[in-house]
């Protein structure tokens, strides 16, 4: 589920949709959500001073809450 709500919030983000891609990590119990985007909307998502990556960052592991699992957001 968290999977998908990043990937939606993302590509609501963006100018180039099509260039968004979610990858997960799973480690036991925790899991890392991989975030790709085309190199010039990159500034779309993280925002001024990082406001939008923190809070994709906070609606995703309030979500994750409900699954049991810790979840964190890279943005690479």
């Amino acid at each position: 589920m968290t999977k998908e709500l990043t990937e939606t919030i993302a590509k609501a983000l963006v100018d180039n949709p099509s260039g968004v891609t979610v990858r997960e990590e799973e480690n036991g119990n925790d899991v890392t959500l991989v975030l790709s985007v085309d190199p010039a909307d990159m500034g779309k998502i993280i925002g001024k001073q990082g406001r939008i990556a923190n809070a994709l960052r906070t609606v995703v592991k309030a979500a994750s809450v409900k699954e049991g699992r810790r979840v964190e957001v890279e943005i690479v």
